[in-house]
């Protein structure tokens, strides 16, 4: 680590430069995520040699520290007495959709012979909730590979999950609200649908709107938010514990610090009756966090690889994501 803050302060400064040119994108564009853009501006930042030695220090603690601040941040959209008004109908479709998809995402890039790191965060970034859950999951993701390329291997494998989720949960939004009124779907089945099976918390926000179902699609999104840590922590447990039969290294905590607290800002948000200017505040500095964290992120990215295997991760984002529709759909027209 770093011996002074002045050692952070070059990293710390591009990063933040990076994140603030994406987040103003998102603003003015706002079908543009602002992860999958500040991404793209990292790898054009580390292969245009933009990145200078001394700036090394602070792009790899944006790449930890700041990414996991923003994971914990998080927890405070979320309150459980909010989730559990929904019913016990939208929270079996919320399970059950990303039960399915996890394991059937995991198990089809497994066949199609793409990395580790690369199943595991499209089936989150799918699953979850787009690019803030492909972030949380690779603070605990193990790479298939050693070292520096391991370290790499992760970079390009959440390249790509963002690029996937950003673009299927973009034409989702355009084509779900429609789908919905050709199926003959209630509002209420609409928004079970749209916050069970869209990527994006925003993408979900937007497709409400079109539907007109916002409240419901929302909530039933932050019901699939919740689930995050502990599938993190799911995921962070049984990679520790592969790595220990194989290397017989010792294991960390169970549960992730960044984790416990990211529940610890759950409970405080399910407790207490926080204003809105305090969570919306918090949640908009934990965006700029993790698009920041994005970019550095994106830093570490190896053009060659995402050249090779890109269009089977894309292809394997597309798969994911029309099980997800598929799955919720069939669950909301039986149960809701």
């Amino acid at each position: 680590m770093p011996r002074s803050v002045s050692e952070l302060l070059p990293g710390l400064g591009l990063m933040g430069v990076a994140a603030a040119i994406s987040y103003g994108i998102n603003h003015v564009v706002p079908l543009l995520s602002s992860m999958l853009i500040a991404i793209i501006l990292g790898g054009i930042a580390r292969n245009t040699k933009l990145i200078r030695p001394s700036a090394e220090p602070g792009v790899a603690f944006t790449n930890k520290v700041v990414l996991r601040t923003g994971v914990v941040l998080l927890g405070l959209r979320l309150s459980l007495p909010t989730v559990a008004k929904l019913g016990w109908a939208p929270i079996v479709v919320i399970l059950v959709t990303l039960t399915v998809t996890w394991f059937a995402t995991t198990y089809l890039g497994r066949a199609m012979k793409l990395s580790g790191p690369t199943r595991i965060l499209t089936a989150t970034g799918t699953g979850i909730c787009g690019a803030a859950a492909v972030a949380g999951m690779s603070a605990v993701v193990r790479p298939d590979l050693k070292g520096e390329e391991g370290r790499g291997q992760v970079d390009d494998a959440a390249a790509t999950a963002v690029a996937s989720v950003t673009l299927f949960g973009t034409v989702a939004l355009l084509l779900f609200p429609w789908l919905a009124g050709v199926l003959g779907l209630t509002a209420r089945q609409t928004g079970v649908w749209l916050g069970a099976s869209i990527h994006e918390v925003g993408q979900v926000v937007a497709a409400g709107n079109i539907a007109h179902v916002t409240d419901v699609a929302v909530v039933t999104k932050l019901g699939r938010v919740v689930l995050l840590a502990p599938l993190v922590a799911l995921v962070g447990l049984s990679q520790k514990r592969s790595a220990q039969r194989h290397t017989g290294t010792k294991m960390g905590p169970i549960i992730p610090h960044f984790v416990a607290g990211f529940l610890v800002m759950v409970v405080i948000r399910s407790i207490f009756d926080l204003p809105t200017w305090l969570t919306g505040g918090v949640n908009e500095i934990a965006t700029i966090l993790l698009t920041a964290a994005m970019a550095a992120m994106g830093a570490g990215v190896r053009i060659k690889v995402i050249a090779s295997t890109g269009g089977r991760a894309i292809g394997l984002g597309a798969i994911s994501a029309t099980i997800a529709a598929g799955v919720s759909l069939l669950l909301v027209l039986a149960l809701v």
